[in-house]
Order: C-alpha cells, then structure tokens, then sequence
C-alpha cells in the first residue's frame, strides 16, 4: 500500500488530463454497476457469443495465414466470438492450402464463422455455373456461410486485379437465388454509400459488414504493391468512403425510411476503422439493428506472434466492455 501510494504522488503531476478531450458520447454513471457484472450474451447468424465482438476478415492461404487463422480460432473458442476467414479463392484451385483455413475443429461448434470469396470470383463461377462449388465449399470448411466481399477499386489498383464487367448489386441478386448459404456482404475498407445500403438492407442476406474507411484500406494495399505512376495517379480515390459512425446512421436513417416488409437485414458488423472498446460499445448501441462490432488490424498485430499475447489482448478486451457495460451510459446523437 505504500508504494501505491508513493506512485500516486509521483506520478500525480504526468497524469492530468485535459477536460477539452473529454468524450462526450458517454453519461459515466460510477453508481450502478459492478466489476464482476456478467456480459450479455449476443446472438449472430444463430449462434450465441459471449463478446459482441467479429474477427474481421485478413487473411488468405498461406504458411503464415495458416498460424494466424489459428491463434484467432483460439480466441474466438475461449472468449465466445465470431470470424470471418479471408478469402478462400486459393482453396478452389489449389485445396492444399485447406489446413490454413480449416479452424472449425479449433473454434468449435458453437462459434459463428464465415468463409469469404470476392465479387469477381463470384461473377466468373455464376458465368460458368460452377457457383456450386461455393455451397461445397461452406459444408468442408463446416462455415456458418459465406462473406461476399465487395473490391471494385482494390481489383482495379491490383496489378493482377481482375476485371468486373456487371455490377456487383446484379450479381449478388443472382447468386442468392441459387444458394441457400447464409450470406454476409463486406466492403474492404472504404465502407458503402447510402445507396448501396439501402439495396444491400432489402436483399435476403444474413449481415452486412461495413469494413468502413478507417481501418485497413486494401485499395491502399494494391497501391502500395502497384508501380510508382499508378500509386500517383489513383492515389486520390484513397481517400474516398465513409466511416463507421457515417454508415451506422445511414443504416438507422434507412431502417426508418424503408417499409418494414421491404427491410430483410436485420444484422450489422460494424467494422473499420474500430481501434477501441469504445467505439465498438457506442456504434452498437445506438444502432437501430442489431449489431456487433469487428476489428482485423488490432487482431492480426496480436495473432502473428505466440498465442499468449493474443490471449491477453482479448481478455483486456473482455474486462473493457464489462466496464463499459457497468459504468457508461450511451447519449443518443
């Protein structure tokens, strides 16, 4: 006790804060709660988890992805979250890699988990017919159902990017009237403007997942890969999106727009750019759907190393939104 508070005389000084930076989203009400509060459990896609909390999607088919897709089915198995894989487009022509991605017998059963292909993948097998592949692929991989990721300008700034020649809004009507896959639709870091969620929130998808601007930008990804005129010219369109916070109220403003039997989503992954509990807590709570919050970057940093970091990363996790739970009341914007 003495030494504690020794600590407190000197560390006094270094800790003020300035009350200018104070983050007026929350009433904090010391009052109420307890630390030892039990979490409400959250149901997605069917599935219950104990944190409200999706593992966004990373990573594709590789050695070090292999390691990494593990550590996370590891977390999601002992704190009760969700996951999305990468994309699986290398299992559809090269299934040696299946190991990298087959995690379900680490996450287990009772865990939400979605495998991920691209819209491009998508156009080309629903060109040929052989979209049967992807059901086929769900059942080995024993996912919950599919992400569809949106890329547009990552496959037009990829060097071997390929080429989309019908919009992507066509060509999912299309795949859902041959699947019975659950099916999720991300972007990839720049988020959807207000039109495309209003046509994505009346099809008959299980989630949408805003993988808003903010997070990792895999434009900026391909850009970073591209020659030095490409990365000059297209440069701008990086900048190009909308946030978490912008995509959660054009949501709320839609569900209040749209006719109640043309609304068919009744899920959101609130994700990119979500670097804190707080952001996560917020967003979900004034979401006018039901919502969980992802995170990929702050994962990935804890999950390329042994899994005990990663492990003490989520438990802060956990322990975060107990306190959040406990203490902070949210204001309505």
């Amino acid at each position: 006790m003495e030494d504690r508070k020794r600590d407190h005389i000197d560390l006094a000084f270094s800790s003020r804060l300035d009350a200018k930076l104070a983050d007026n989203r929350f009433d904090y009400e010391p009052l109420f709660g307890t630390h030892n509060q039990a979490i409400k459990e959250t149901t997605f896609a069917g599935k219950q988890m104990r944190l409200p909390l999706w593992v966004s999607s990373m990573t594709g088919g590789t050695k070090r992805a292999g390691k990494i897709n593990k550590n996370l089915a590891q977390a999601c198995a002992e704190f009760g979250l969700g996951m999305g894989l990468g994309s699986c487009r290398i299992l559809l022509d090269s299934p040696e890699h299946f190991e990298d991605f087959n995690i379900r017998p680490i996450i287990g059963e009772s865990a939400p988990l979605f495998a991920n292909i691209g819209i491009c993948q998508l156009e080309k097998m629903l060109e040929d017919g052989s979209q049967g592949q992807l059901d086929e692929l769900v059942d080995k991989l024993r996912a919950d159902g599919l992400i569809v990721h949106i890329n547009p300008l990552q496959e037009a700034f990829q060097p071997e990017g390929d080429v989309l020649t019908r919009p992507a809004i066509e060509i999912l009507q299309q795949y859902l009237e041959s699947t019975e896959s659950k099916i999720i639709v991300k972007e990839v870091g720049q988020g959807f403007g207000k039109e495309s969620l209003r046509h994505l929130l009346q099809l008959p998808i299980e989630a949408i997942e805003f993988a808003a601007m903010g997070g990792t930008n895999f434009s900026l990804v391909e850009l970073n890969r591209s020659d030095a005129t490409a990365a000059e010219v297209f440069n701008p369109f990086i900048h190009i999106g909308h946030t978490a916070s912008d995509m959660t109220k054009m949501v709320n403003e839609l569900v209040a727009e749209l006719p109640s039997d043309m609304l068919k989503v009744n899920q959101l992954i609130i994700s990119g750019g979500i670097t804190n509990i707080l952001d996560g807590y917020y967003l979900t709570s004034i979401s006018r759907l039901p919502a969980i919050f992802g995170m990929g970057s702050a994962f990935l940093r804890h999950a390329m190393g042994d899994y005990s970091k990663l492990q003490e990363f989520v438990s802060r996790i956990e322990e975060s939104w107990k306190l959040a739970s406990s203490f902070l009341k949210v204001k309505q914007y």
